[in-house]
């Protein structure tokens, strides 16, 4: 028996709404896939493997759709319709969801992968539906050529926009809702199109409800960002913006202001001087004239602090990604206060890149490296912690130069530790760990690296907090429990850094 076909329609009109809406369904439905990969990437760690589940799991639910489809009977636009409603209303308010809900639910992969297959399943349903219905109006080759035509071309869109448009300028919640309303608009469309031709009134009304609601959410997107992150951190947040390579969020409880980077603490007004003294202090004190400095990473102008304390020091390059990062820690008033004006000095220059590709364009050497990266969390941040990168850290440092790199605490995470001196050495380093207590932290771990023997003992100069002549040696004493054990060398090809971190993190953490 023939499928029925239901109601005709004008052909032209209808073929044209419904080609666009396969442009605008494929960039929606990649938009959503990649709000969850990005948010779990955020909130979980380690996007390789957060992007390549989600991704998995949401080309499967789309493969259970496309299967679901044989078993739809008629009326094809108006089931179309409705799976367009739903998509948008999942869609629309997954990413307020997903921050909403990782505070409070004690299994939020649960969450997140059941919201990722019910909208990949719907997503699934659309393109088969939509193949149905424009089967009378086009020829076989023409109908699969222009579906398989707008369906790539959306998802070009959606991976040119999310990345350099729209999470650094609507963030992520905001993306949803303003896709959520662009599935509404296909599903009004067709309802406009479709008006004479079959009754359209319920369909009307569930479309204006949902639309509504995504309204009323991009609206209110900012109020549901800060309710998400004052549940997450419990603490007030003063400052919070998503950029195009991190979420940068401010809290301030009383006199301890904190800055987290993508949910990681990076550090605590009342005890950063310690971690910042720690970092830099054992390595520029032990080069008699540091006059050229180079810093990779320390965006927030701490560690500079700490460099520009040298009247030795003529010159400072501070190599970190996010202009965004070092634009706020330079004109925001208080937080320049707490670095000291480090990075409106005439004496620092800052250049906003990638440190892998800048460091490799290096030229010339550098008296004193100091390397403060976060920790590797991810695969992105595990390149800067790999044999390949230190070696071209070493080949721009003096031949009495020392640098000096943060690498996780000794305590929590030893073999994470520990890999990061077996990797210096392995770049043809002289590597010496040490370690220093910051409450924030607990127990943080450094180490300090050169091409020959390191000279025994620092300059510090007078004013220091934390650091003195007698506390400085204590620091590179380590108890068994944190004593050094054999480890690999973290290499690009095998990132065995960011494996064993998430593994002591999160046995830590669980």
């Amino acid at each position: 028996m023939a499928e029925e076909e239901g109601p005709k329609v004008d052909g032209p009109s209808l073929a044209f709404v419904l080609l666009l809406s396969v442009l605008v369904v494929a960039t929606c439905g990649l938009i959503y896939e990649l709000l969850a990969g990005t948010l779990a990437s955020y909130l979980l760690g380690d996007s390789v493997t957060q992007f390549s589940t989600v991704i998995g799991a949401y080309l499967f639910a789309m493969g259970i759709g496309s299967w679901l489809s044989r078993y739809v009977h008629g009326d094809e636009l108006g089931i179309f319709l409705r799976v367009e409603l739903m998509i948008a209303l999942l869609g629309g308010w997954s990413a307020a969801a997903l921050f909403l809900l990782f505070p409070v639910v004690g299994d939020f992969r649960f969450a997140l992968y059941t919201l990722v297959l019910a909208i990949g399943t719907l997503v699934g349903l659309e393109i088969p539906l939509l193949i149905r219905i424009l089967k009378n109006r086009f020829a076989f080759r023409e109908l699969v050529s222009n579906v398989l035509t707008f369906d790539y071309v959306g998802a070009l869109l959606a991976s040119v926009l999310f990345p350099l448009v729209l999470v650094p300028q609507l963030g992520m919640i905001r993306t949803g809702f303003v896709f959520g309303i662009a599935n509404v608009a296909v599903a009004l469309a067709l309802i406009w199109v479709l008006r004479r031709s079959r009754r359209v009134g319920w369909d009307l009304a569930a479309a204006l409800l949902v639309l509504a609601t995504l309204v009323g959410g991009l609206a209110n997107a900012e109020q549901l960002q800060r309710w998400s992150e004052v549940a997450f951190y419990d603490e007030p947040v003063v400052y919070a913006r998503s950029t195009r390579f991190q979420r940068i969020v401010l809290t301030r409880r009383g006199d301890d202001l904190r800055l987290y980077l993508n949910g990681n603490l990076q550090f605590s007004s009342r005890d950063e001087y310690r971690y910042h003294e720690a970092l830099v202090w054992p390595a520029l004190g032990r080069v008699a004239d540091p006059a050229n400095v180079l810093i990779l990473g320390g965006g927030d102008g701490l560690a500079a602090r700490e460099v520009l304390r040298d009247p030795k020091v003529r010159a400072v390059t501070l190599v970190d990604l996010d202009p965004e990062m070092t634009r706020l820690f330079r004109d925001s008033r208080t937080l320049a206060a707490l670095n000291r004006g480090s990075l409106a000095s005439p004496r620092l220059r800052v250049e906003n890149a990638d440190a892998f590709g800048w460091i490799r364009r290096a030229r010339g050497s550098y008296d004193v490296i100091i390397v403060d990266f976060p920790d590797p969390t991810e695969f992105a941040l595990g390149k800067l912690y790999t044999e390949s990168f230190y070696r071209e850290v070493a080949r721009i440092l003096k031949p009495d130069g020392v640098m000096t790199v943060q690498s996780t605490s000794p305590l929590i995470a030893p073999r994470s530790y520990w890999t990061v001196a077996s990797t210096l050495e392995a770049a043809g380093l002289t590597a010496r760990g040490y370690h220093a207590y910051v409450p924030s932290f607990g127990e943080w771990g450094f180490t300090m690296a050169g091409h020959g023997a390191l000279p025994a003992t620092p300059r510090l100069p007078a004013g220091l907090r934390f650091l003195t002549a007698e506390s400085e040696p204590l620091m590179y004493d380590f108890p068994p429990d944190m004593a050094r054990r054999p480890t690999p060398v973290n290499r690009l090809d095998n990132q065995a850094l960011v494996r064993s971190f998430a593994e002591e993190w999160g046995h830590y953490e669980g």
